[in-house]
Protein backbone atom coordinates (compact mmCIF):
# COMPACT_ATOMS: atom_id res chain seq x y z
CA UNK A 1 0.00 0.00 0.00
CA UNK A 2 1.24 3.45 -0.99
CA UNK A 3 -0.08 6.69 0.63
CA UNK A 4 -3.22 4.76 1.32
CA UNK A 5 -3.54 3.26 -2.08
CA UNK A 6 -3.40 -0.75 -2.69
CA UNK A 7 -1.52 -2.26 -5.55
CA UNK A 8 -5.63 -2.77 -7.34
CA UNK A 9 -6.45 0.48 -7.39
CA UNK A 10 -2.88 2.02 -8.24
CA UNK A 11 -2.86 -0.50 -11.02
CA UNK A 12 -6.93 0.17 -11.89
CA UNK A 13 -5.77 4.05 -11.81
CA UNK A 14 -2.89 3.60 -14.21
CA UNK A 15 -4.69 2.20 -16.94
CA UNK A 16 -7.35 4.71 -16.74
CA UNK A 17 -4.92 7.17 -16.97
CA UNK A 18 -2.98 5.84 -19.88
CA UNK A 19 -6.24 5.44 -21.69
CA UNK A 20 -7.76 8.53 -21.12
CA UNK A 21 -4.39 10.10 -21.98
CA UNK A 22 -5.29 8.01 -25.26
CA UNK A 23 -8.71 8.64 -25.99
CA UNK A 24 -7.83 12.38 -25.63
CA UNK A 25 -4.72 12.88 -27.71
CA UNK A 26 -6.90 11.18 -30.44
CA UNK A 27 -9.61 13.73 -30.19
CA UNK A 28 -7.08 16.59 -30.48
CA UNK A 29 -6.33 14.52 -34.11
CA UNK A 30 -10.09 14.29 -34.96
CA UNK A 31 -10.68 17.96 -34.07
CA UNK A 32 -7.81 19.13 -36.49
CA UNK A 33 -8.82 16.81 -39.16
CA UNK A 34 -12.50 18.16 -38.90
CA UNK A 35 -11.34 21.67 -39.66
CA UNK A 36 -9.38 20.39 -42.35
CA UNK A 37 -11.71 18.89 -44.43
CA UNK A 38 -10.42 15.33 -43.79
CA UNK A 39 -13.68 13.15 -43.24
CA UNK A 40 -12.73 9.94 -43.30
CA UNK A 41 -9.78 10.46 -40.84
CA UNK A 42 -12.05 12.13 -38.37
CA UNK A 43 -14.75 9.36 -38.84
CA UNK A 44 -11.78 7.11 -37.97
CA UNK A 45 -9.93 9.21 -35.33
CA UNK A 46 -13.93 9.78 -33.73
CA UNK A 47 -14.49 6.22 -33.65
CA UNK A 48 -11.63 5.15 -31.83
CA UNK A 49 -11.81 7.35 -29.06
CA UNK A 50 -15.52 7.20 -28.36
CA UNK A 51 -14.79 3.39 -28.24
CA UNK A 52 -11.94 4.04 -25.88
CA UNK A 53 -13.87 6.90 -23.82
CA UNK A 54 -16.81 4.66 -22.87
CA UNK A 55 -14.49 1.85 -21.95
CA UNK A 56 -13.14 4.16 -19.59
CA UNK A 57 -16.17 5.68 -18.45
CA UNK A 58 -17.58 2.29 -17.52
CA UNK A 59 -14.26 1.32 -15.63
CA UNK A 60 -14.58 4.27 -13.87
CA UNK A 61 -18.45 5.32 -13.06
CA UNK A 62 -19.23 2.54 -10.61
CA UNK A 63 -16.07 2.28 -8.79
CA UNK A 64 -15.35 6.43 -8.20
CA UNK A 65 -17.56 6.89 -5.27
CA UNK A 66 -15.85 3.42 -3.15
CA UNK A 67 -12.38 5.23 -4.74
CA UNK A 68 -12.32 8.75 -5.31
CA UNK A 69 -8.93 8.97 -6.69
CA UNK A 70 -9.52 7.17 -9.97
CA UNK A 71 -11.25 10.06 -10.85
CA UNK A 72 -8.05 12.23 -10.10
CA UNK A 73 -6.32 9.52 -12.60
CA UNK A 74 -9.43 10.53 -14.64
CA UNK A 75 -8.44 13.93 -15.07
CA UNK A 76 -4.46 13.94 -15.03
CA UNK A 77 -5.24 11.77 -17.82
CA UNK A 78 -7.70 14.34 -19.97
CA UNK A 79 -4.92 16.94 -19.06
CA UNK A 80 -2.09 15.39 -19.87
CA UNK A 81 -4.32 13.95 -23.19
CA UNK A 82 -4.45 17.37 -24.62
CA UNK A 83 -0.83 17.95 -24.05
CA UNK A 84 -0.02 14.65 -25.80
CA UNK A 85 -2.59 14.96 -28.77
CA UNK A 86 -1.11 18.66 -29.62
CA UNK A 87 2.77 17.16 -29.36
CA UNK A 88 1.96 14.22 -32.01
CA UNK A 89 -0.14 16.56 -34.14
CA UNK A 90 2.96 18.66 -34.47
CA UNK A 91 4.98 15.33 -35.58
CA UNK A 92 2.05 14.02 -37.63
CA UNK A 93 2.01 17.81 -39.54
CA UNK A 94 -1.65 17.26 -40.89
CA UNK A 95 -2.31 19.87 -44.07
CA UNK A 96 -1.19 22.52 -45.51
CA UNK A 97 0.74 25.57 -45.14
CA UNK A 98 1.36 29.03 -46.78
CA UNK A 99 4.71 30.49 -46.10
CA UNK A 100 5.18 33.88 -47.38
CA UNK A 101 9.25 35.14 -47.51
CA UNK A 102 10.24 38.51 -47.76
CA UNK A 103 13.83 39.61 -48.74
CA UNK A 104 16.01 42.02 -50.52
CA UNK A 105 18.71 39.18 -51.83
CA UNK A 106 16.35 36.70 -53.15
CA UNK A 107 14.45 36.92 -56.38
CA UNK A 108 16.48 34.61 -58.38
CA UNK A 109 18.78 32.26 -56.00
CA UNK A 110 15.90 31.30 -53.28
CA UNK A 111 12.76 30.37 -56.16
CA UNK A 112 15.58 28.39 -57.68
CA UNK A 113 16.58 26.25 -55.07
CA UNK A 114 13.12 26.05 -53.87
CA UNK A 115 11.66 24.72 -57.28
CA UNK A 116 14.83 22.20 -57.96
CA UNK A 117 12.82 20.69 -54.84
CA UNK A 118 9.91 19.64 -56.67
CA UNK A 119 7.77 23.24 -54.68
CA UNK A 120 6.11 25.70 -56.70
CA UNK A 121 6.92 29.21 -55.87
CA UNK A 122 5.25 32.41 -56.81
CA UNK A 123 7.74 35.35 -56.83
CA UNK A 124 5.93 39.26 -56.37
CA UNK A 125 8.24 42.45 -56.65
CA UNK A 126 7.38 45.29 -53.73
CA UNK A 127 8.92 47.90 -52.05
CA UNK A 128 10.32 47.73 -48.10
CA UNK A 129 11.42 50.12 -45.76
CA UNK A 130 15.22 49.81 -47.37
CA UNK A 131 14.22 49.31 -51.31
CA UNK A 132 12.88 46.87 -53.27
CA UNK A 133 12.09 43.27 -52.13
CA UNK A 134 10.71 39.99 -53.67
CA UNK A 135 7.88 38.07 -51.60
CA UNK A 136 8.39 33.92 -52.23
CA UNK A 137 4.92 32.42 -51.81
CA UNK A 138 4.88 28.93 -51.59
CA UNK A 139 1.97 26.75 -50.19
CA UNK A 140 2.82 22.80 -49.24
CA UNK A 141 2.36 20.16 -46.59
CA UNK A 142 3.45 21.59 -42.81
CA UNK A 143 6.01 18.11 -43.02
CA UNK A 144 8.18 20.10 -45.65
CA UNK A 145 8.01 23.49 -44.31
CA UNK A 146 10.96 23.30 -42.21
CA UNK A 147 13.35 21.58 -45.35
CA UNK A 148 11.99 24.70 -47.27
CA UNK A 149 12.95 27.21 -44.14
CA UNK A 150 16.37 25.45 -43.76
CA UNK A 151 16.76 26.59 -47.79
CA UNK A 152 15.61 30.51 -46.98
CA UNK A 153 18.11 30.31 -43.90
CA UNK A 154 20.60 29.20 -45.58
CA UNK A 155 19.84 31.61 -48.84
CA UNK A 156 19.23 34.56 -47.55
CA UNK A 157 19.70 34.74 -43.58
CA UNK A 158 17.93 38.29 -43.40
CA UNK A 159 14.08 37.02 -44.78
CA UNK A 160 11.60 37.94 -42.83
CA UNK A 161 8.65 35.29 -43.21
CA UNK A 162 5.34 34.66 -42.44
CA UNK A 163 3.34 31.10 -42.32
CA UNK A 164 -0.24 30.57 -42.45
CA UNK A 165 -2.44 26.90 -41.99
CA UNK A 166 -4.70 26.45 -44.62
CA UNK A 167 -8.51 24.88 -44.39
CA UNK A 168 -9.87 22.56 -46.52
CA UNK A 169 -7.78 19.84 -48.15
CA UNK A 170 -5.78 21.42 -51.09
CA UNK A 171 -4.47 19.57 -53.85
CA UNK A 172 -1.05 20.31 -54.36
CA UNK A 173 1.55 19.33 -56.82
CA UNK A 174 3.88 17.68 -54.40
CA UNK A 175 7.13 16.65 -54.74
CA UNK A 176 7.67 12.98 -55.99
CA UNK A 177 10.01 10.38 -55.36
CA UNK A 178 12.45 9.03 -57.87
CA UNK A 179 10.05 6.29 -59.21
CA UNK A 180 6.66 7.85 -58.31
CA UNK A 181 6.62 6.06 -54.68
CA UNK A 182 3.79 3.58 -53.77
CA UNK A 183 0.78 5.80 -55.06
CA UNK A 184 2.07 5.71 -58.78
CA UNK A 185 1.93 1.80 -58.45
CA UNK A 186 -1.35 1.66 -57.00
CA UNK A 187 -3.03 4.85 -59.41
CA UNK A 188 -1.40 3.16 -62.90
CA UNK A 189 -4.21 3.61 -65.42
Amino acid sequence: MIGGLDGATLALGALIFVARVGDVSLGTLRTLAIVQGRTWVSFGLGFVEVSMWLVVIAAVLDKVAARPILGLFYAAGFATGNIAGIMLERKIAFGDIALRVICPECASTLPTLIRAEGFGVTVFPGEGLHGPVSMLYVVCRRRDLARILRMVEQTAPHAFYTTEMLGGVLKLNRPVAAGGGWRAVVKRK
